[in-house]
């Protein structure tokens, strides 16, 4: 399902929803700019985000954009590890439900 040749299919959904999905690249910009967190910050969270909605589009993206900011092997490795703490705590939680009172 994974192929970056549907990237290219972005031009035609800007042209069949204009309005919207200029709002979204203006969101998408705005939200990943520097602000009180730094745009390295802000690339490292994304990439945590995006390996846990396991997004490999969003992976490749992030983890260039946090390179090109600056963002080290340790750092990316350190944000998935969070990732993956978050992921597995939420399984923990969850577990909870399924017990007996």
């Amino acid at each position: 399902m994974y192929n970056k040749e549907n990237l290219t299919k972005i031009k035609k959904m800007n042209e069949l929803a204009p309005e919207v999905m200029k709002a979204f690249w203006a969101f998408d910009k705005a939200a990943v700019a520097e602000g009180v967190i730094p745009v390295k910050y802000k690339e490292l969270i994304a990439v945590a985000v995006a390996l846990t909605t396991q997004c490999p589009y969003c992976i490749e993206i992030h983890n260039n954009n946090a390179r090109k900011a600056g963002a080290t092997d340790a750092e990316l490795v350190e944000a998935g590890m969070v990732a993956a703490s978050l992921r597995a705590g939420a399984s923990v939680t969850h577990l909870t439900h399924v017990l007996s009172n």
